[in-house]
């Protein structure tokens, strides 16, 4: 059995194809394709609150590439989930219904409590029953921030912020202030917590540190990585550090959240495993393909 999942988020959109390996009781997902696109939807909704014509031809191109992609694998399911940018466009409801009515594919427009919701269904797995755990997720337009004691959650809370609403200057001016009563308020204190962080430029900024002890880096090691890639020009971290240029730019902002967060919540080290939003869809997809066959 194949099935895959497409994120389509606010810098670039995702689309994974992964085989269902059974090992006896146990289900795996066997990643046998994975493509991403920087469709970059946040500039335009950011920016003028809409998505523009040229971006809706590139969703649609770009969908039509994936269903080719899929037919190939002959996929057996798929979802598509669509995140802060296209749910907060003026337009986004109308192109997911020309979407659905010229292509046949139909977007599922998620809140921010529901991409949480289903990040934290693969997240549980690498989390350990006698700790106390902050997870962020730091997306183009929005950030979740998940509080779990164990495997069980305690707290979660969605915000408008993220990598492309940083760069392109359009956070709310009071969203840092919010964002840090809200830890304030909900991580537990006199606790060690430890940060796990899910994203693209969490997963590079992780990835680019050396010599990490016990496969977890420090606050200190991820200031340091932040620091030295801002200090090449944005044609440097494309050249140099061999940045793809979507994740380039983004990558500084992004950090910042990372961060600050982890500063407020006195989280001094952060493990990243390799799992987010697309793997929480192909466990929803693969669900309710089996509950179908009930």
């Amino acid at each position: 059995m194949k099935i895959a999942a497409i994120d389509i988020g606010s810098n670039a959109a995702r689309m994974q194809i992964s085989s269902v390996l059974h090992d006896q009781k146990k289900i795996n997902f066997k990643k046998v394709e994975y493509v991403r696109f920087a469709l970059r939807l946040g500039m335009d909704v950011f920016n003028t609150g809409k998505i523009s014509y040229e971006s809706e031809a590139r969703i649609k191109k770009l969908l039509m590439a994936y269903r080719l992609l899929m037919e190939l694998h002959e996929v057996d399911a798929y979802m598509i989930c669509a995140t802060s940018a296209m749910r907060e466009a003026e337009n986004g409801s109308n192109i997911v219904e020309r979407i659905k009515n010229e292509l046949g594919m139909e977007i599922h427009l998620i809140e921010g409590e529901k991409e949480a919701e289903l990040i934290n269904n693969v997240i549980i797995a690498v989390l350990e029953n006698d700790k106390t755990y902050l997870h962020i997720d730091v997306g183009g337009g929005s950030t979740e921030l998940n509080i779990y004691k164990g495997r069980t959650k305690i707290a979660a809370k969605s915000f408008k912020i993220g990598s492309v609403r940083l760069l392109e200057h359009k956070e709310a001016p009071d969203i840092w202030r919010k964002m840090k009563s809200w830890i304030d308020d909900n991580v537990p204190t006199h606790e060690h917590v430890i940060a796990v962080g899910t994203g693209g430029n969490i997963s590079k900024l992780f990835n680019m540190i050396e010599n990490k002890a016990n496969g977890r880096a420090t606050l200190d090691e991820l200031e340091r990585q932040r620091n030295y890639i801002s200090n090449f020009t944005l044609e440097e971290r494309i050249n140099l550090l061999q940045l793809n240029a979507d994740r380039a730019d983004v990558i500084v902002p992004a950090s910042d959240i990372y961060i600050s967060v982890m500063k407020w919540a006195d989280a001094n080290e952060i493990i990243v495993p390799d799992l987010g939003l697309k793997d929480g869809i192909l466990l929803l997809v693969y669900d309710t393909l089996m509950n179908e066959e009930e």
